[in-house]
């Protein structure tokens, strides 16, 4: 590919940035919020149904063989322009066109669907729900796609849309829709921007994502709620017996005791640990954004480390007895707890599900009962940093930027790459263009129009990289 025809192509985006922004603001428009919409009387689905057709109908126009992918819930969108050629890599972008709840309205300083242009002393910035999550980077990724094919008539790979609709409810109808259209979705790999930059000037590609096993236990005693003066003493507590085994689960140097729990796990690569220290990242700015001083994670690792590459055992909710106002003299017949495991690549989800259970049980006071319900189990999930998209996005993204690209840790869990991996065999490559302070999921979400804007050219480089 010519360097003279990128740069003719990211001298569109630059002359056409305000009908960019236009087309994306007629998406953020749509409510198209997928937890009110998945049944036929909720009160959104005929705006989820509305923006699903205005996806299909752009990418239509832009060129693609573009159709609705229906399913039990809310329909994909599944579009194709596969005419680079046989020798050029098949590359399926994912995105999805659902968004959260505004809820709570009355925190919000405009119409949550009535996108504004705003000016901030960092730059411009667009607020409205799904500005950014993913509404703002689903269009940014098209509009670059737009600009190839406005300037050059095609594009440097072969390229399939697929955009869900069901994303911010769980992805209820996913693994389904991924079967039912395996052959129509074959890729050489995915490629995913619903993730952040490193800072407003730095790129970064998310490399690893830790997984997730989410684990309700309940531990009874007597056969009913007793009085604690008659009976306080000699009776069981199941609250004192929870919390007991509880403050078992960690050492002195917060490692977790579950047996076998850090079986498998894979070393951190030099390259990207070098990369992660090389960022400069102030960890005393960091927790002191969160109220904290020192970080609790296991000891001998940096806060990077535990939040990116290290696994953790979190107590999500506790509950049991009377939690009303004032006293209430009761043992209670039960206690529960939440709990979720962020799991790195080399667990196995199953196995640190049941040594959670043998760890429990071994620990139970005489009397005492267990049970137990698994809420969801998935790996954690690594790209290696040596495949040829990764190479291709790291260059790419380093012309645009005139920096390195940070390669990130993940320490949340995006399902939907975990079915990829496992449904369709395919790898993906996260490369988002959000901020930390975007207000995700919370009133006022904004986008930056800078990364909007270099997001559109990243986008449009690595289209070209990807086809070298």
């Amino acid at each position: 590919m010519s360097t003279s025809r990128i740069d003719d192509v990211l001298a569109h985006i630059d002359a056409h940035l305000d009908s960019a922004r236009g087309r994306w603001f007629e998406l953020l428009r749509i409510p198209s919020i997928s937890a009110q919409g998945l049944t036929e009387t909720s009160p959104h689905r005929a705006d989820c149904l509305r923006a699903a057709s205005h996806m299909r109908d752009l990418l239509a126009g832009m060129g693609f063989a573009a159709r609705l992918s229906e399913t039990r819930g809310l329909p994909g969108v599944i579009a194709t322009h596969h005419k680079a050629g046989p020798d050029a890599p098949t590359v399926l972008y994912y995105g999805h066109y659902d968004v959260q709840p505004a809820d709570p309205l009355d925190l919000w300083h405009s119409d949550p669907f009535d996108p504004q242009l705003v000016d901030h002393p960092e730059g411009p910035r667009v607020v409205a729900r799904g500005a950014v999550d993913d509404k703002g980077q689903v269009m940014m990724v098209l509009e670059a796609v737009r600009a190839w094919l406005d300037v050059t008539g095609g594009l440097p790979v072969n390229l399939t849309v697929l955009l869900e609709g069901e994303e911010e409810c769980g992805s209820p109808s996913l693994a389904t829709m991924l079967e039912a259209e395996r052959d129509a979705l074959k890729a050489d790999f995915v490629l995913v921007a619903d993730t952040n930059m490193w800072d407003r000037q730095t790129p970064a590609i998310t490399t690893s994502l830790r997984g997730l096993a989410a684990v309700e236990v309940r531990i009874s005693g007597p056969d009913r709620d007793l009085h604690s003066g008659l009976f306080g003493g000699p009776a069981l507590n199941p609250i004192r017996a929870l919390t007991r085994i509880l403050g078992d689960l960690f050492d002195a140097d917060g490692r977790i005791r579950i047996p076998g729990f850090y079986d498998g796990i894979l070393d951190i690569p030099a390259d990207v640990l070098a990369s992660w220290r090389a960022t400069g990242f102030d960890e005393a700015a960091w927790l002191g954004g969160i109220g904290l001083a020192r970080a609790s994670g296991e000891r001998g690792f940096s806060v990077l480390e535990q939040n990116w590459a290290r696994p953790t055992a979190e107590i999500n909710g506790i509950f049991g007895g009377y939690q009303g106002e004032g006293t209430k003299t009761v043992i209670p017949a039960e206690a529960g707890a939440k709990l979720t495991f962020r799991l790195v690549p080399g667990q196995d989800p199953a196995k640190v599900v049941e040594g959670f259970r043998e760890f429990v049980t071994a620990r139970l006071l005489p009397d005492a009962k267990a049970r137990f319900e698994v809420h969801g189990a998935s790996a954690g999930l690594v790209v290696p940093v040596d495949l040829p998209f990764v190479r291709a996005a790291r260059a790419a993204l380093e012309q645009e930027f005139g920096r390195k690209p940070v390669l990130a840790g993940c320490g949340a869990s995006i399902p939907v790459v975990e079915a990829f991996e496992r449904q369709l065999g395919l790898k993906t490559l996260l490369v988002g263009f959000g901020l930390d302070d975007d207000c995700i999921h919370s009133p006022n979400e904004k986008f930056e129009m800078r990364c909007f804007h270099r997001g559109m050219r990243a986008e449009a480089r690595m289209l070209a990289a990807f086809a070298g």
